[in-house]
């Protein structure tokens, strides 16, 4: 069988986590309008059948934080990620935005991939919400990057994730199963926690508040009744932010942990009882001590 590891990268918010959420069948990676959402490599398997049911191919697909400027050690870090995952990959999805122009970003992007020897498939996302005419205009000026194949898709809406997943399977060289089914990521639940209780606040914040936030599951414990208690802290870097986190009278604190607590127990089958706190931890992003014990190492 053909199987192997594919990089998915691009600039923030081009919706990378939400294609590797519609080919893997199932949410692994948390998505947002704001930029810079994902701060993990996330890994997730995409599995493919031949006429008498056994595999034929598997892909495994590693979700990248945004490519950016990095203003913070964090910044630096997260882009640290992206490039490392380039070094083990078997083929590269580089996905641009079709609602927006190609930008420095991606040429940066486009450069550092022709460096990396990786067989690359350029995806236009969003095609959707874009023109036609803008759309065949993103094809014609990424097209003199040269890469092997070019996809126009709507990760939302799914246009077109089949030719996408034709033409990785084509890039793979042969391997084993790397995910054993019906196993589809590598992601401890706890970072998962994690990332959907941040994902909650993030739409609920404004200006920078969203990149100073970050979430740590301190514990998971099943009582005997069934039910799931799960304690986590909410990590701001001022005192004035938290006050913006926890809103008046608690609202906002309240709000986004409701709706955290109710997607967890559709997860994971099971009554969730959700404990936050919100603590100050003083310019996280810019500490390495801190990014350490946080897990961006």
């Amino acid at each position: 069988m053909k199987s192997g590891f594919v990089a998915v990268v691009g600039r923030p918010n081009v919706g990378k986590s939400t294609m590797v959420n519609a080919l893997v069948g199932e949410k692994i990676t948390i998505t947002s309008s704001r930029p810079q959402t994902t701060r993990n490599i996330i890994r997730g398997a995409v599995t493919g059948r031949d006429d008498q049911g056994e595999p034929s191919y598997q892909i495994v697909l590693v979700d990248t934080p945004g490519l950016h400027r990095p203003r913070t050690e964090l910044g630096n870090r997260l882009n640290a990620l992206v490039y490392g995952s380039l070094a083990d990959a078997d083929a590269v999805v580089f996905m641009i935005d079709a609602t927006q122009p190609i930008g420095p970003g991606d040429r940066l992007i486009a450069e550092r991939l022709k460096e990396s020897g990786a067989g690359v498939v350029v995806v236009v996302n969003k095609i959707d919400k874009a023109a036609k005419g803008d759309v065949v205009t993103q094809l014609v000026e990424a097209a003199e990057w040269d890469f092997g194949s070019y996809v126009p898709m709507s990760a939302k809406t799914g246009e077109n994730l089949e030719p996408l997943v034709s033409e990785l399977v084509e890039r793979l060289p042969e391997g084993p199963m790397y995910f054993p089914e019906p196993m589809v990521s590598d992601q401890p639940e706890s970072m998962l926690v994690s990332e959907i209780i941040r994902e909650k606040f993030l739409e609920k914040l404004r200006d920078e508040l969203p990149h100073s936030l970050a979430v740590v599951t301190d514990e998971m414990t099943t009582r005997d009744d069934g039910l799931l208690t799960i304690a986590a802290r909410v990590i701001v870097e001022r005192r004035s932010q938290k006050g913006i986190v926890i809103g008046k009278g608690g609202s906002l604190l309240g709000e986004a942990g409701t709706e955290a607590r109710h997607e967890l127990e559709s997860i994971f089958g099971s009554k969730v009882h959700l404990d936050l706190r919100v603590t100050v931890e003083s310019d996280w992003q810019q500490t390495p001590a801190l990014l350490d014990r946080l897990g961006f190492e």
